[in-house]
This record gives structure tokens, C-alpha cells and sequence, in this order.
């Protein structure tokens, strides 16, 4: 049967049976997931034929999981050896973005093609019949037999794949050799690990004689009459007519026939599903039927005759133990975890996911745009020379992955669009594809990204715009791309616009998601969008001595590597919801809440109304909370506003302290996806600014000295002369009241009884992955790491004691470049306060080095103390719980807020700046036995407090590398730069880049017994 040497052959497979609709069956069936025996090979001969006799003895093999990625569980090396994990190594699991792993030759590969040979013998019951195997997903090659006989080969990694299997009564021996390489890598150039193996389930089905083969379930919906048409078409082996009942539409009618009722329509916030059966005298399949159109009119996305606009995540398959190897449970996590955050919709980037997940979308409600198991990203670096999409040659393996991805998931009303491929560049084989799909599917619109003729899609799209950019594209007048026609430009104009893939989540970020989400829902042209991604493709690895870590592909000895490209999701390798996550519910809530002279309510879902919500208000009192209620407020149709007064109940506001008021709007009911009392969507409006925080008796136990300046040693030893005190810096100390400052450098060392350093004025911070930006562009660490910006070295040019106060100025400047910036600070008491006014004057070329012509954009204007390590906590008053950015703070909330030092630390895989909080009124930082030390801003600032400084940050490779200094280090800035989504995306907007003119700031500080 097979092609010799067919993992090089441009055909896709042989043997294999036709595709066909994913179906649920009472027909027996034979999980084979379990432990199987494994052999790796070097080359694509494996073990030669003799692993396939039944008497074969393979005892002396590994024993593995089915299913599993071999490169993640513990085998034999190549080498030989004990059995161990190749996590790490070139053996293990490989991490690329563009690149191919191996030489562009299509379709050849390289000799060196590690191949495992997998056996298993398995017991049918006596009276068992016809079978058919089927592989859900295996990577990258596979050939099959059974009992000695071949079945068949197939390429396709995540598609499912089905032979007639002749499985005999009692034992069977099943033998399967896998291969790494394959004509089918070039397809799969996917931005992700490679991971060889069957991955996927692997099942025995038995097929009566009156077998259902196949069956479509047309499910169309009429807004305009609330009337949903269904007919089930069916194939059957013999012939025999089929049933399709529907109980609770008292349908029951033959294949084929077509019926209509008054139904519900399956929407992502409203996903209404009809429980039915199809079947024949031998075999009955499940059905779970949503009724649901899709259609473009006038260049406008429609489901349902209502405009869609997904709210999208981007979302590969993983694990951090077991790769795209996912169980059940893990799916309903990650669907779970996106309805909590507001997303509804789905791109599976791409490649189309286990089987189960689709189901699981179609129940909880997610739109879902299916992508195509293709993507020959890697021939960029041949020029697009070869480029399998404008081959002919391999037409025919496109169409076999647009037809295995198609007809198994056709019948999920959650699939609303397909997606032919991702980053392929252009040629004729999407012709090919498009046609195919239109005449099968014509229900589904039809999209590709890459050509920029758009010929083959139903939509305009693009990867990555700026906020500038998107505008335009809203308003029809985007910029018309290279090597299009006049009808070509004409016609994309005419298209709705799909964001597929922006805010690129790497590290932390993304910032600016508020404003991406405003442009979003300004035109009907969009579509919304999917932010790229949902989740850290990391996997769990240990250190030689034990110690945990993420591993990521710049970890791998292996090149070429995509390094830490793989970590890019709101959500850890574990799942760990990132401060990314929060600023994205936010962004994409569903309900709108806008508080002024009243409380406005504007409907953003596509189908529900808000009768499942119930409302509550909240007053506070500079962060305290004064009352609370429900709050009344008429059920908000779909697309519509509603508008209620302020609460009635809300009393008279105390004192004049700042004020807000906050609503929510929560689940008033259990979901299958959040229990009663999930907050769906909130807002804060600021009532009072208030007056003065500045309050409380003189700081620290000090004598009470107002702003009596003297000697330190004037307070324990009697007065000293004033010439103790020399103005340009002398080993001496200064007092003011309660705070001793150093005579030399004018640093605050005490206050009260708090030993204490500081402040530096801090200009740096560890460079997140998106201050890196992607190949040169947009890299601002680069150009940071080349002035110096990280080595700052500080200068006190002169400390004066005035009547009033302690006066110091400096100058802060990096070796060999000549910008700097050169300060003043006034030291002041007041109202139980050491006051700090601070002014900063910038000189020297920021805009334009001499030596390279770099921009310098200033990462951080600010104050840093050095603190005892004795302090565990920080309570606040401003927004949180959790981190928040110039450009990232919509998902925090004004408030009164604590947490341990160690919790304000946000723990990414690659360690870089983390843990700021933005709108900052005051904080207080308190352990067992050091002073509580309080700061004060006048009127804000941003606050970071950590155990670690920005440089062991900046130099850490892994969180298990930052070691505690022993101090806590706390930043009272004036701000930060933005986060952006720069590490692939645009440069970081200017309104979220700090000044570099002259800036003053005002800080108020205490030390008080805890």
C-alpha cells in the first residue's frame, strides 16, 4: 500500500476513510488511551518491521502514556541510558516562532528524524464486529497496522484520522510508528512547541450494519419571524432510512426532511441548546442542535440579524505537564476562566482543537472562529520561493486539512466562521480551498488573513494595528496595501474588518486595552477582536538540584529557537490569571456602567438582556466604605441603555474626604460557568476630590521640634556650633524634627525611630518583554541598556540647611553619555509630616544620542528608599487589588487596599518590572517590630515595594534566581512608563510616555510605632 519513504511524500495519507461529523454514538466503543510500549529511534526506519509480528517481545521497551507527547515523558534517550525526561535537551520539546527546525527541502526532511515505534495489545469481546480506528491527533506522521497488516499513513497533526480496522474477537496487536519530521512539518510552522506524538485519543468504534456514516445538521433561524428551519441530512452504510427526533420541539421526522418551529437562537451570551437524536434501527447519535445564522450584510458581521462583534482571545492548546494533551477538565477551566473575564469568543490559533472543546463551546456559549491545521510561516525565509499554497503539488494536502477540519466540525453552532490558515503568505491553493468550503459550507463566512487581496476572505483583517491605524480602518480609510488592483482595493473597503490577533500578551501586559476596545465598538465595520493569547506556553522543568521552573523555548539548547515567544498569555503555564487578565474583563464587560448625575446602563451583548443581573451600589469615603444597597434598575434589552438616579439610600457624605461611588451589576443566578454573585461588569465615579489627607500628630517621636533644623548629635549631646554643619556635605548629620538626614549626601537615614536610606531619584526599571520590542523595533531596553539607563551613578552637589528646611541638589548621570538629570529637594515638616518637594531638570540629548542617534524614553521617574527587610505588608489607599500601568488601571478600583510584600509581586516566568500601583493617595508599609511607615502623596503617585531591586530583577533569567537582599526596597514615583504590546505590536503610544521636561512632585512621610 504505502508510498515509499511517504513522511517525504506530497500526498497526505493512504488507507484512511473519508472525513465525517464528529458524533457521540451508542455504538461500542474501545477506548484505547492507556499505557502502550514505546521505542525512539533515530531515523523514520524506527525499529524496522520485525515490532510488528504479534509474538514480537516487547517487554524491554518503555512504557508510555496514550495519549502523550513522547518528548514530555520519561523515555530512553536516543544515546540510550535510563529512562528520563528529554525536557531541555535538542531531543525534547523544540520552540519556534517563524522558523522551520529543519532545512527548507520540501517536501524532504533531514536523515535525522527520531521516530517512535508504539505497540499495543488489546482484547475485543468475542462478539464484536466491523471496526473503525480512529486517531484523533498525531504528530507529525503516522503509520498504522493492526495485527500485522498495514491500515494506512496520514500526515495532519490535529486532525482526526479513521481506518477501517479489522479487529478480531479476543487479542489484537496494534502498531503505530510515529515521525517527528514529515512532508506535513511544512504545513505546521505554527509559532509553538513541536511535539511529537499521539496526543490525542485513540478509539476502536464498532459499525453496525445500519451505520450512521455521516450526517449534517442544518439549523437555520429567522429573526424576523422567531422561526428556526432544521433538517438533518444523513448517510447511511445500508441505505436505511434515519430519524431525527427533537422532544422538546416535537420533531420527528425522516433524514432529510425539513422542518420548522419557533425556537430559541444559540447565541455565545444566550447559548440555547435543542437535545435530539438521530438514528436507525442500529445506532443512535446524540444531537445538540443550536439554531443560529450567519450572514455579511452592507459589510457588516450579522448573527442572528443582530451586528457581532466578538470580545476574543486567541487560544492554543496547553499544558505545562502534558502540552496539547488536555483532558476534560482542563478545557472547562479555560472556558470557565473566559466567561469569568468576559470573553466570548474563540480563535483556535491554529489548528482546530480536541473535539470535546468544541461541544463544551456550543454549551457555554463561545463563538468560535475554527482555524485550519496550516501555516507555512518558515518559507519567509526562503522568500515565499516553494511556498506550498501556490504549489500545485500540494493542493491536494490542503484540501485533505480544510476537509478534516470541516466535516468533523460542522455540526457545532458555536463555529461561526472558518478560517482557511494563518501566516502563509498568498497563492492559488486558497482558491482551491475557498471553493471547497463555499460548496460544502455555504452557511459559514470564510476568512484568511494574509493575502492582501483578500479574494479568498469574507473580511478585511490584520495582525497588530496601531490605536491610529484601527481608526482609520473604521472609518474605510485605511491605507491600501502593496500589489493590490483597483477592484481589489475597491472591495476590501467594502468588507467588515476582523481584528485577528492585537495586544500581544507577553509578560507584562498588554497595555492600552481600554482604548483598543472604545475604537472596537465604534463602527459596525468591526468584528471585534482576539487578543493574542490566552495562554504561557511554558512547561514545568526542574534545576539539576531540584528546583522548579517554566520552561521556555530560549532554555532549550536548540537552535533555531523562538526563545520566550512561547510566553505570551494572560494567563500562566498554570493558569495563573495575570494582571493582563483583569484590565481585559474589564475592557471587554458586557454591560457598561456609567456613573455622573445618574447611573447609565448600556447592553452591550449580542443576544441577552439583563434580567440575570442583579445591581449594587457602594459609597466610600477616602477608600472607606459608608453605605451600600441595591440598586433598582429596569431590565436593559440587548443593544439598549437604560439610566437610573443615584441611589436614594446613599446618605449625606461625611467629613471632605474624597468620595465615589461604585456599581456592579452580578449574576443573580448559579451559571454553568460562575456561581450567583459573579461581578459581570462594574464602574467607579468620583464624587468629592476631598480635602487634605494631610493630617495626624508630629511624625515619628521626635521632640516636637517643628522646623528646627540642627547637628544630629544635637538632640542626645546639647547643642553643637553651627559650623558642625558645612553646607557642600561633611560626614556630619542634619536633624529636622524627626528626621536625621546625612550630612554628605542629604539622604534621609532616620525617621524617628525608623532606620532608613534614601531617596535615589530611580530612573530605572527591569525592562518588561514588551519594553524589548521584536527584532530591533521598538526596543527600548536596548537603547536604555546602551546609555546606561540601568547604571545610573548619583552626585550630591550641595546639602543646605535653611530655616525652613533641609535643601539638597544632585545630579544623576550614566559613565560615557552625557544626559542627565539634575534635582532638588526641599525637605519641609507640616502637619505631622516630613514633606519632600521634588523638582527634576533633564539636560543633555535625550531626544537624539550622538553616538547611534537613540531616543532615550525615560522608563521611570522617581524616588527609591531603601528599607529594613523587617516590613511584610503594605496597606494603600488608591487603586487595586492588583498591579496597574498608565495605560493599564480601568480594571482597578479606587479603594482601600493590603496585602504581604511578597503578594504584591507578580511572579511571570521571565522576571521584569512588576507590582507598580498607579493613582496612589497613600500607603503605608508595616511589619512586626519596625516602625509603620507612611507615605503621602500631593495629590498622587505610583508605589512599588519588593525585596529585590530593579537590577537583580533586570538580571534574573528565572523567578528562582532573585534572592531576598535582606531590605525592602520601596518606589514613591511621579510615574512610569506605559506597558504597550510592543514584543509584537506597535510602539507604545506617546500619551503613556513620561515627560522628559521639567517635573515636580510631593511626597509626605511618617514613621510610626506599629
Amino acid at each position: 500500500m504505502s508510498t515509499a519513504r511517504y513522511w517525504e511524500s506530497h500526498t497526505p495519507g493512504e488507507g484512511r476513510r473519508r472525513p465525517r461529523a464528529e458524533a457521540r454514538t451508542d455504538a461500542r466503543t474501545l477506548s484505547l488511551n492507556g499505557t502502550w510500549r514505546f521505542r525512539l529511534c533515530p531515523t523514520a526506519e524506527g525499529t524496522g518491521a520485525e515490532f510488528l509480528a504479534e509474538d514480537f517481545d516487547d517487554s524491554a521497551w518503555d512504557e508510555i502514556r496514550v495519549p502523550s507527547h513522547w518528548v514530555l515523558e520519561s523515555v530512553t534517550p536516543l544515546a540510550g541510558g535510563e529512562q528520563r525526561s528529554l525536557r531541555g535537551s535538542a531531543e525534547g520539546p523544540l520552540y519556534t516562532n517563524t522558523a522551520f527546525p529543519i532545512p527548507i527541502d520540501p517536501p524532504r526532511v533531514p536523515t535525522e528524524n527520531p521516530t517512535g515505534d508504539y505497540r499495543l495489545v488489546f482484547d475485543a469481546p468475542a462478539d464484536w464486529g466491523t471496526s473503525i480506528l480512529r486517531l484523533r491527533g498525531v504528530d507529525s506522521c503516522a503509520k498504522v497496522w493492526l495485527n500485522g497488516v498495514e491500515l494506512g499513513w496520514s500526515t495532519g497533526s490535529r486532525l482526526p484520522v479513521e481506518y477501517d480496522a479489522p479487529v478480531r474477537p479476543g487479542r489484537n496487536v496494534l502498531c503505530v510508528r510515529v515521525h517527528r519530521w514529515s512532508a506535513g512539518t511544512y504545513l505546521e510552522d505554527q509559532d509553538m512547541w513541536w511535539l511529537p506524538g499521539i496526543f490525542r485519543d485513540v478509539d476502536v468504534i464498532e459499525r453496525p450494519t445500519a451505520a450512521i456514516e455521516d450526517h449534517h445538521v442544518h439549523a437555520d433561524y429567522d429573526h424576523s419571524t422567531g422561526l428556526g428551519t432544521l433538517r438533518v441530512d444523513a448517510e447511511v452504510t445500508d441505505g436505511s432510512p434515519a430519524r431525527v427526533r427533537v422532544p422538546e420541539l416535537g420533531i420527528d421526522i425522516g433524514a432529510g426532511e425539513q422542518v420548522t418551529a419557533t425556537v430559541a437562537p444559540w447565541s455565545a451570551d444566550s447559548p440555547r441548546l435543542y437535545r435530539g437524536t438521530l438514528s436507525t434501527a442500529e445506532e443512535t447519535i446524540e444531537l445538540a442542535i443550536g439554531f443560529r445564522r450567519v450572514e455579511i450584510t452592507d459589510g457588516v458581521l450579522l448573527a442572528n440579524g443582530a451586528p457581532l462583534r466578538f470580545r476574543g482571545v486567541n487560544r492554543h492548546e496547553h499544558d505545562p505537564a502534558t502540552g496539547r494533551t488536555q483532558d476534560r477538565a482542563t478545557m472547562i477551566r479555560d472556558i470557565e476562566m473566559m466567561k469569568q473575564a468576559n470573553i466570548d469568543a474563540v480563535r483556535t490559533s491554529h489548528y482546530p482543537p480536541h473535539p470535546d472543546f468544541l461541544s463544551l463551546c456550543d454549551e457555554y456559549g463561545l463563538w468560535v472562529v475554527e482555524e485550519c491545521d496550516l501555516e507555512t510561516h518558515g518559507f519567509i525565509y526562503a522568500g515565499w520561493e516553494g511556498n506550498p499554497v501556490d504549489d500545485p503539488a500540494w493542493f491536494p494536502a490542503l484540501q485533505d486539512r480544510i476537509e478534516r477540519m470541516v466535516e468533523p466540525d460542522k455540526n457545532h453552532p458555536s463555529v461561526v466562521i472558518w478560517s482557511m490558515a494563518n501566516e502563509s503568505w498568498t497563492g492559488a491553493g486558497f482558491d482551491v480551498l475557498e471553493r471547497w468550503i463555499r460548496e460544502r459550507d455555504p452557511s459559514r463566512p470564510v476568512l484568511y488573513e494574509r493575502d492582501p487581496s483578500y479574494r479568498n476572505s469574507d473580511f478585511y483583517s490584520c495582525m497588530y494595528p496601531s490605536l491610529e491605524d484601527l481608526e482609520a480602518i473604521g472609518r474605510r480609510e485605511e491605507a491600501r496595501p502593496e500589489h493590490v488592483t483597483d477592484a481589489e482595493d475597491e472591495r476590501r473597503r467594502t468588507l467588515p474588518f476582523l481584528l485577528v490577533e492585537y495586544a500581544h500578551a507577553m509578560g507584562n501586559g498588554p497595555g492600552s486595552l481600554q482604548d483598543y476596545q472604545q475604537i472596537l465598538e465604534s463602527s459596525d465595520r468591526f468584528c471585534g477582536g482576539f487578543v493574542w493569547e490566552w495562554i504561557d506556553h511554558g512547561f514545568d522543568a526542574l534545576t539539576a538540584d531540584g528546583t522548579p521552573f517554566t520552561l521556555h523555548g530560549g532554555a532549550v539548547d536548540y537552535r533555531p529557537s523562538g526563545g520566550r515567544y512561547c510566553l505570551d498569555g494572560l494567563v500562566l503555564a498554570d493558569r495563573t490569571p495575570t494582571p493582563g487578565l483583569t484590565q481585559l474583563a474589564k475592557a471587554y464587560e458586557p454591560v457598561r456602567i456609567t456613573i455622573g448625575d445618574a447611573i447609565t446602563v448600556t447592553n452591550l451583548r449580542h443576544a441577552a438582556d439583563t434580567a440575570d443581573l442583579q445591581w449594587r451600589w457602594e459609597a466610600l469615603v477616602d477608600g472607606h466604605p459608608i453605605a451600600e444597597g441595591e440598586l433598582e434598575v429596569p431590565v436593559v434589552p440587548a443593544g439598549g441603555t437604560g439610566e437610573v438616579g443615584l441611589p436614594e439610600a446613599m446618605p449625606e457624605l461625611p467629613g471632605d474626604g474624597e468620595a465615589h461611588l461604585s456599581a456592579e451589576a452580578r449574576l443573580a443566578h448559579d451559571t454553568a460557568w460562575a456561581l450567583a454573585g459573579h461581578v459581570v461588569s462594574w464602574g467607579q465615579h468620583q464624587l468629592r476630590s476631598g480635602g487634605s489627607r494631610v493630617q495626624g500628630a508630629p511624625t515619628g517621636t521626635g521632640s516636637g521640634a517643628g522646623n528646627t533644623v540642627a547637628p544630629a548629635a544635637a538632640r542626645t549631646s546639647g547643642a553643637r556650633g553651627e559650623g558642625d554643619i558645612r553646607a557642600h556635605g561633611t560626614p556630619s548629620a542634619i536633624v529636622l524634627g524627626p528626621a536625621t538626614f546625612d550630612g554628605e549626601t542629604g539622604r534621609l537615614v532616620r525617621l524617628g525611630d525608623l532606620e532608613l536610606e534614601g531617596p535615589w531619584l530611580d530612573v530605572h526599571r527591569a525592562p518588561t518583554e514588551n519594553d524589548r520590542g521584536q527584532g530591533g523595533r521598538n526596543d527600548l531596553a536596548g537603547a536604555w541598556a546602551a546609555v546606561g539607563m540601568d547604571r545610573m551613578l548619583h552626585r550630591t552637589l550641595d546639602v543646605q540647611v535653611r530655616p525652613e528646611g533641609v535643601n539638597v541638589t544632585g545630579r544623576v548621570a550614566a559613565a560615557t553619555h552625557p544626559h542627565a538629570l539634575e534635582y532638588q529637594l526641599d525637605w519641609t515638616l507640616d502637619a505631622g509630616l516630613l514633606w519632600l518637594d521634588v523638582q527634576v531638570d533633564f539636560t543633555g540629548p535625550w531626544d537624539s544620542t550622538p553616538l547611534k542617534g537613540l531616543e532615550i524614553v525615560l522608563p521611570r521617574l522617581g524616588l527609591l528608599f531603601r528599607l529594613p527587610g523587617g516590613y511584610t505588608s503594605a496597606a494603600w489607599f488608591g487603586r487595586g487589588p492588583g498591579d496597574s500601568y498608565a495605560d493599564s488601571f480601568a480594571g482597578t478600583r479606587v479603594g482601600r487596599w493590603q496585602a504581604t510584600i511578597d503578594d504584591l509581586q507578580v511572579h511571570y516566568p521571565v522576571p521584569q518590572e512588576n507590582g507598580n500601583h498607579v493613582h496612589t493617595r497613600e500607603v503605608t508599609i508595616s511589619g512586626p517590630g519596625v516602625p509603620d511607615l507612611r507615605a503621602v502623596g500631593d495629590p498622587l503617585f505610583d508605589f512599588t515595594a519588593r525585596r529585590w531591586t530593579s537590577t537583580d530583577l533586570q538580571q534574573a533569567r528565572f523567578p528562582h534566581e532573585l534572592r531576598d537582599s535582606g531590605h525592602v526596597w520601596l518606589n514613591l514615583d511621579h510615574g512610569q512608563l506605559g506597558l504597550g504590546s510592543a514584543s509584537v505590536g506597535p510602539a507604545l503610544p506617546e500619551e503613556y510616555r513620561l515627560s522628559r521636561s521639567q517635573t515636580s512632585w510631593r511626597i509626605g512621610l511618617s514613621a510610626r510605632p506599629s
